[in-house]
């Protein structure tokens, strides 16, 4: 079978790399004045033009967003980014706006255009339209069941795409004005401050100064923040329903979960070749290290008990291991370690590599780049420790945090 692409983020150089790096079919990014991921890294146009050639020399795929809403100050922009872009020849433009969506087909004819989950496509006259409209692609709302997913597609002929890892803005299709309201950073715009994961308390108009707690236990909840998405045991079920392409939420989140999401969806995809699906155990333990709400179905599979979209333990965020560094060379041997957190010597580390997950290992011995004895290394050092077998370049090293240490 055609196994659906795996699309994942990239909010600067060094994600992009590590996505492409653990499997990623194609990846998707954008500048930040004209994307909905505004507080990410991003790039610049001469970064643009490297990671455009990068992608091609790894023969994978390119969408470049430009999906804000825009304003009439906008326009104008948008029409001398276009001029850039065209340069760049990417394999498709996501874009939002009806206006944006005229914009990029007169100055990009030839381009294919993917109409983002902010148009809010939730049902297959809409879909029908945009078919019409010359879209290549529809990234489907994420209110939207894998039943109505089928019915869809029946429907129409060009791609469907859905999110299928990572944040779920608590408004709908990510159209939030909370942000705008308290922080005056428009997330339509790409400026969210993410207040809908803030903690609340409510008080009533004639009592003021009385704050009551909105909580499920004694530390609170979140109640307009939901868990994270995580369809990874479901991806038979929208291959089925006819998606053609995966996509992981996380422009702004950091390599660690980058990397550990995209290798473990890429182990996912694969598996789809062999019916029925089996669902590895290895999977979750792997998604839970790095930083994370929780996970839900969401949607997809209807209806959803209240505990399955809010949280009702202790902790907003949990992750079960912490970053360490990034291998950046194997020679004789020997993993030279680009540290981003501390390193010392007993410690027990991990490999995020395929063939290695579960595995420890503890560091018996460690040389700086002259070969002197290492006992601590810290962020920003490089250090060189004894390789393992299966480890490459570009994989990441971990640290299992201890019972009393994981986060939160």
């Amino acid at each position: 079978m055609k196994l659906p692409e795996l699309l994942a983020p990239a909010g600067d150089f060094e994600k992009l790399v590590t996505a492409l790096h653990y499997g990623a079919e194609a990846v998707y990014m954008g500048l930040s004045g004209l994307s909905l991921r505004a507080k990410a890294d991003n790039f610049t146009e001469k970064e643009l033009k490297a990671a455009a050639s990068f992608v091609r020399q790894n023969g994978k795929k390119l969408y470049i967003t430009i999906n804000i809403f825009p304003h009439n100050r906008d326009l104008s922009l948008i029409k001398e980014h276009l001029v850039f872009v065209k340069e760049l020849a990417p394999d498709a433009l996501i874009v939002s706006d009806l206006g944006v969506f005229d914009i990029v087909s007169e100055a990009l004819p030839g381009t294919p255009v993917h109409i983002s989950t902010q148009a809010n496509i939730t049902n297959y006259s809409t879909a029908k339209f945009w078919e019409k409209a010359g879209a290549k692609r529809l990234v489907l709302s994420r209110e939207l069941t894998i039943d109505e997913i089928k019915e869809i597609r029946d429907h129409v002929s060009l791609e469907l795409e859905c999110f299928v890892h990572g944040a779920i803005c608590i408004s709908y299709s990510g159209r939030c004005y909370i942000s705008s309201f308290l922080a005056n950073r428009s997330a339509n715009r790409g400026e969210c401050t993410n207040s809908c994961r803030w903690n609340y308390a409510l008080m009533e108009e004639k009592r003021p100064g009385i704050y009551r707690p909105v909580y499920e236990n004694e530390k609170g909840t979140y109640v307009m923040s939901s868990r994270d998405l995580c369809m990874i045991q479901h991806l038979d079920k929208l291959a089925d329903a006819g998606v053609d392409s995966f996509k992981i939420e996380g422009r702004t989140k950091g390599i660690n979960y980058v990397a550990g999401v995209v290798k473990t969806y890429r182990e996912a995809v694969d598996r789809l070749q062999e019916r029925p699906y089996k669902v590895s155990q290895q999977w979750m333990r792997d998604l839970a290290m790095s930083s994370n709400r929780g996970f839900t179905t969401g949607m997809f599979l209807g209806d959803h008990p209240d505990e399955g979209y809010n949280h009702d333990d202790e902790t907003a965020y949990v992750m079960t291991h912490e970053f360490v560094g990034v291998v950046k060379a194997i020679n004789d041997g020997k993993a030279e370690i680009a540290l981003r957190n501390k390193i010392e010597m007993g410690d027990e580390i991990e490999f995020l590599s395929t063939g290695l997950e579960g595995r420890s290992f503890k560091v018996n011995e460690m040389v700086d780049l002259k070969g002197s004895p290492v006992v601590s290394g810290k962020n920003g050092e490089i250090v060189i420790i004894p390789a393992v077998s299966g480890v490459r370049g570009n994989d990441l090293v971990r640290r299992p945090l201890s019972t009393s240490e994981v986060i939160g």
